[in-house]
């Protein structure tokens, strides 16, 4: 992959979001078949489902790629369409709906409910922790790659490395509880039925127009006080996490893979809002003072498997500075990273 200096559009965001590695291109090759994008609608889905597309492409492969989601977008379901991916509406939790999906070796699950589950537990609970024993009975003949959160660590010392695969959970939150409840009925259902899974831990995926960079350059935009409470963070370009993600249908197990995807920089919020500040020519003020802890991982072993993120922190940095600058175009869905009772 050419690294661009800037991002002219969104166009050419989802052109270069969607580019395979070669890890990619040849765990597709190896895949042998046709891939299930469950919950494919979210905000790293679609370009996921062109990644699949172009990488089965590139390996001269004519299996499909097939998106399921509820499509709330009928935009977003034409879009995917339009780049050769075939879609299919269903609402997972419907039994009926599920089973009636089309059989397919390889599968990636993407489903699952983060925002707004403060008020709606019982339905986050059924997304992330119900979902996937409804999933893996449907699919116990696939190989399984689903993406779960660092959040399931809970609070971890910076300047130390960030969580790695074999510390105990600890998580913070009905929500974080939930995702640790989706990794224990993949667990559970991988040794009963021997379906072959990855687990994919992430933290935190960003691409121009989310994600916790965009969050903080828009509030540094916008002249809004950054707290600073929860002081540091990973990022990792969505691309890249994709592109592992895909990558990961080689490396399915039983008992499954358990791997951290996520970049090699510890960020500091009070050093990337000043440098955010500065590329915009802004000033930036903060609230509160850096804890001791945060949500951290250690990427290690997703990138011994799957090679290192193309793109580091920096140029993240620089395209999303520009991109907020020039009044590019953003999700308006904050991350809210910065809460540390687990509340979203």
């Amino acid at each position: 992959m050419e690294v661009p200096t800037k991002i002219r559009d969104v166009a050419h965001l989802e052109e270069l979001l969607s580019e395979p590695t070669p890890a990619a291109i040849e765990a597709i090759g190896r895949a042998d078949g046709d891939l299930v994008v469950l919950g494919v609608a979210g905000k790293m889905g679609p370009t996921l489902a062109r990644m699949a597309r172009r990488a089965m492409d590139a390996a001269g492969l004519s299996h499909r790629v097939i998106g399921v989601s509820r499509f709330s977008s009928p935009d977003q379901q034409h879009a995917l369409e339009a780049h050769g991916i075939e879609t299919i509406r269903c609402d997972l939790l419907d039994e009926a709906a599920l089973a009636r999906l089309p059989e397919a070796p390889n599968v990636i699950f993407m489903a699952g409910r983060k925002f707004g589950s403060m008020g709606d537990e019982p339905l986050t609970w059924a997304m992330n922790a119900h979902l996937p024993a409804m999933v893996c009975d449907r699919y116990r003949r696939s190989g399984i790659v689903a993406f779960s959160t660092g959040n399931v660590y809970g609070l971890t010392p910076h300047g130390r490395g960030g969580s790695r695969e074999e510390d105990s959970p600890a998580p913070i939150g009905e929500y974080a509880m939930s995702c640790l409840g989706r990794e224990r009925m993949f667990q559970y259902f991988s040794r009963a039925y021997e379906i072959p899974v990855a687990i994919l831990r992430l933290n935190y995926a960003v691409e121009m127009r989310y994600g916790v960079l965009a969050d903080l350059a828009g509030r540094v935009s916008r002249r809004e006080p950054i707290d600073l409470t929860m002081g540091y963070f990973n990022v990792i370009w969505q691309a890249d996490a994709n592109a592992m993600a895909l990558a990961a249908l080689e490396h399915t197990s039983t008992p499954p893979l358990m791997v951290n995807i996520a970049g090699p920089e510890e960020l500091s919020v009070r050093a990337v809002s000043a440098e955010l500040a500065r590329r915009q020519d802004l000033d930036v003020s903060f609230i509160n003072r850096e804890a001791e802890d945060a949500l951290l991982s250690n990427g290690t072993r997703g990138w011994s498997l799957f090679g290192k993120p193309r793109v580091d922190a920096e140029q993240l940095l620089a395209w999303t500075a520009d991109w907020v600058r020039r009044g590019g175009e953003t999700l308006d869905k904050p991350t809210h990273f910065e809460s540390r009772a687990g509340q979203f």
